[in-house]
């Protein structure tokens, strides 16, 4: 988040438009892997920020390796999402309004390694028993992913 970070030291809290990709990672079983976030407590799904240059699919194949380390083989572009459901106010204050483009991954390499800076666990979950409390950004995105495969 070194573009983000940057402007926050200009703007300090205020609200920025956060451009970034999230990744719906199913493993053979149907579940869906999420990471227990560091930040706010709450499971959500791997992801993060644009960097200067990058495209969102580059941002989605950097975030799922940095934070579970596996390597995506193939991404599925499911939408992108945006508007007053993407407010967030991070515990410490920041302000965000995202813009999330979600993919799918069913096709990836590699072992899961949790990301000790920002999260405390990895795990996957049946899509019919995700846990109670996830991360606000990323509840309707899995509400819209789990009504289109219903």
């Amino acid at each position: 988040m070194g573009y983000i970070m940057d402007l926050r030291k200009i703007v300090g809290s205020r609200p920025l438009i956060m451009v970034g990709a999230c990744v719906i990672v199913i493993n053979a079983q149907q579940q869906v892997l999420l990471q227990l976030r560091k930040d706010n407590d709450c499971w959500g799904l791997l992801g993060g920020s644009m960097e200067l240059g990058e495209s969102l699919e580059q941002v989605a194949i950097r975030e799922l390796y940095e934070e579970s380390g596996l390597t995506a083989n193939n991404l599925t572009l499911l939408s992108v999402y945006s508007g007053e459901k993407f407010y967030y106010q991070y515990p410490h204050g920041d302000e965000v309004y995202n813009v999330i483009a979600a993919y799918e991954c069913k096709e990836y390499t590699g072992g899961l390694q949790c990301d000790q800076e920002e999260a405390t666990d990895l795990q996957f979950f049946s899509l019919s028993n995700l846990p109670k409390n996830m991360s606000p950004p990323d509840q309707p995105i899995l509400e819209a992913y789990i009504k289109r495969i219903g």
